[in-house]
C-alpha cells in the first residue's frame, strides 16, 4: 500500500521544492543586488573615486554614474527580493544585463589594473578581486537564468505598474538622499585670525577638515574614530577644528584620545558660522576647495586613499 502510494505524491514534492527552490533563489540573488548597492552606497566617495581611477570618468561623471548605478541595483534587488518580475520578466532580463555589464567591467579590470586590486563591487566592505568577483557574477548569471526560465515570481493586478515604478523611484531617490556634490571654496578668514593657529598649511594640498564640538557627543565620536583611524594609517591627513574655549577640551579628550592629531581652537561665533549650527562638519579640502562633505561615521580609510592618490 505505502509503495504503491509513493509515486503519487512524488511529482507533488518535486513541484514543492521546484517552487520554493526557486522563491529562495530569488530573495537570495535580491539580498546580493541590495548588500552589493549598499556597501557601494555607504561610503558614496569610495565607489566615485573607483570610477574616477579604474574607468577614467570625469569627476562630476563619476558622481552621476555612481548614484545611478547604485540606484538601479538597489531597485532590482528590492524586486528580486519581493518577486515582482514585471512584464515578460523584464525585471530578471534587466538584471541579468546588468550583472553582465559589470562582468565586462571586471574583464577590462583584471586586464589593465591586474587581479591584486579591490574591484569596489561590494565598495569597501569586502574586499574582492576582479576574478573572485567573477566567479560570484556566474553564479548570479545562472541563478537569474534558472529564475527567467522556470518561475514566474508573485503577480496581482497592479505587480507589473509596481515593478515600472520602483526602479525610477529608487533612482531618484538615491539623488535626492545623497545629492551629487558641487565644490566651493572654503573661506580660511576666521581659520587665520582663530584663536589658534593652525600648524598645517590648510589652504595647499589635501586635507580632510572636521569642525568638532568638544561637548557634543556625537563630535567625540567622530574625534575618537579620526584617532582611531590615524592609529591604523597616520597618513591620514586628518585635522580639526575645535569650537568653543580650552575649559571644554579636557573631557573630549579624554574621550576621543585624539590628542595625536594636528587641530586649532576656535572661538563658537565664528565656528558656528563655519557648521551653521551643524557638527560635526567634516569637509574634504584640496588646495582650499571643499570636494566633498561627510558625516563621520561615512569617514573611510580608503575611500580617503583614493581620494588622495587622485
Amino acid at each position: 500500500m505505502h509503495f504503491r502510494n509513493k509515486p503519487l505524491f512524488l511529482p507533488q514534492i518535486m513541484r514543492a521544492i521546484n517552487k520554493y527552490g526557486l522563491l529562495v533563489l530569488s530573495l537570495l540573488v535580491g539580498a546580493t543586488f541590495l548588500y552589493s548597492a549598499y556597501t557601494k552606497l555607504v561610503p558614496i566617495q569610495g565607489f566615485e573615486y573607483t570610477l574616477i581611477e579604474d574607468v577614467h570618468l570625469s569627476r562630476s561623471f563619476a558622481a552621476i554614474a555612481a548614484r545611478f548605478f547604485i540606484g538601479l541595483e538597489g531597485g532590482l534587488g528590492t524586486l528580486l527580493l519581493f518577486h515582482f518580475f514585471g512584464k515578460g520578466k523584464w525585471v530578471l532580463k534587466a538584471a541579468f544585463g546588468l550583472v553582465a555589464v559589470f562582468s565586462v567591467y571586471l574583464i577590462y579590470l583584471w586586464i589593465a589594473v591586474g587581479n591584486d586590486v579591490n574591484c569596489g563591487c561590494f565598495g569597501d566592505s569586502i574586499f574582492m578581486s576582479p576574478s573572485a568577483s567573477l566567479i560570484k557574477n556566474v553564479l548570479l548569471l545562472v541563478a537569474l537564468g534558472l529564475l527567467i526560465r522556470y518561475y514566474d515570481g508573485f503577480s496581482y493586478k497592479w505587480a507589473a505598474l509596481t515593478a515600472l515604478l520602483v526602479l525610477p523611484i529608487t533612482i531618484a531617490l538615491t539623488f535626492i538622499i545623497f545629492p551629487v556634490f558641487k565644490p566651493y571654496k572654503l573661506d580660511f578668514t576666521a581659520i587665520d585670525a582663530g584663536a589658534d593657529i593652525p600648524s598645517v598649511d590648510l589652504k595647499h594640498g589635501k586635507h580632510i577638515i572636521a569642525f568638532l564640538s568638544p561637548s557634543c557627543i556625537h563630535c567625540r565620536r567622530a574625534g575618537l574614530k579620526i584617532h582611531e583611524d590615524h592609529k591604523k594609517d597616520p597618513t591620514l591627513p586628518y585635522f580639526m577644528i575645535l569650537g568653543g574655549t580650552k575649559s571644554v577640551l579636557t573631557d573630549f579628550w579624554k574621550f576621543s584620545h585624539a590628542q595625536d592629531i594636528p587641530y586649532v581652537r576656535m572661538n563658537t561665533e565664528p565656528f558656528l558660522k563655519y557648521t551653521h549650527g551643524v557638527f560635526p562638519y567634516i569637509a574634504w579640502v584640496n588646495n582650499g576647495i571643499v570636494e566633498e562633505e561627510t558625516g563621520y561615521i561615512d569617514l573611510s580609510p580608503a575611500a580617503i586613499d583614493k581620494w588622495m592618490k587622485h
